[in-house]
């Protein structure tokens, strides 16, 4: 499995480009152009639910952490902004070098480029959800598309450019990572209502590309 993505660490810089071109012969070609500008970058209609960190730097907004985290002390990501965030009214954070940060569950709401708080946060040592296993990952019945093809979509994804060289606005910042698994390119971004994966779909067929949203549905 190789997994490839954007690193949402402070000060790296990514770029993401079209996808186009064939696929391949042992995969479905893509029906339609693809230009940056199509990519769905949804907004969430009601409520959704991150399991994330919070991150907020001295005299900086704080964010949600969507991505990779770096394991480091104080840990170092990067994400969008969280708005209505107060350190005060939440358990199990810490501080240390003018970072504070903690795990959450938040429920708040998505506006393509920002979250904003709706509930109380529940820290994340605290939540048990209900575990949702996606059917994509049942080994008894991989995807139908080839290894070598998978990789060289994942190759023409990582070259095409979805993603500005930074990540100032989040609203042009959809995809966070992508790998191959069970037969699928899987592709993580921070939202989908269903419109990104309708959009790899018509580009190289279904069944081809599992899209993860980081952000899901509240119930």
């Amino acid at each position: 499995m190789r997994i490839s993505g954007l690193l949402v660490l402070a000060g790296v810089t990514v770029t993401l480009l079209t996808v186009g071109g064939c696929a391949g012969s042992d995969a479905r070609g893509p029906r339609s152009s693809a230009v940056p500008g199509q990519f769905p970058r949804p907004a969430a209609a009601g409520d959704v639910l991150a399991q994330a960190t919070v991150l907020q730097k001295d005299g900086e907004a704080p964010q949600l952490c969507l991505g990779a985290v770096a394991q480091s002390l104080p840990p170092q990501c990067d994400g969008p902004p969280i708005l209505g965030w107060d350190w005060a009214t939440v358990d199990q954070s810490e501080t240390q070098s003018g970072v504070t940060w903690g795990s959450y569950a938040v429920t708040g709401t998505w506006g393509a480029a920002a979250f904003t708080v709706t509930q109380p946060p529940i820290p994340l040592s605290l939540y048990d959800p209900l575990a949702q296993i996606d059917p994509r990952l049942d080994e008894a019945t991989p995807g139908p598309t080839e290894e070598s093809t998978l990789l060289r979509l994942q190759d023409e994804l990582n070259a095409a450019e979805y993603s500005p060289a930074t990540a100032s606005d989040w609203s042009e910042m959809p995809i966070l990572s992508n790998w191959t698994q069970n037969g699928y390119l899987w592709i993580s971004v921070i939202y989908d209502d269903g419109s990104i994966q309708r959009f790899f779909d018509d580009q190289w067929g279904a069944g081809v590309v599992a899209v993860q949203s980081a952000l899901t549905d509240a119930e």
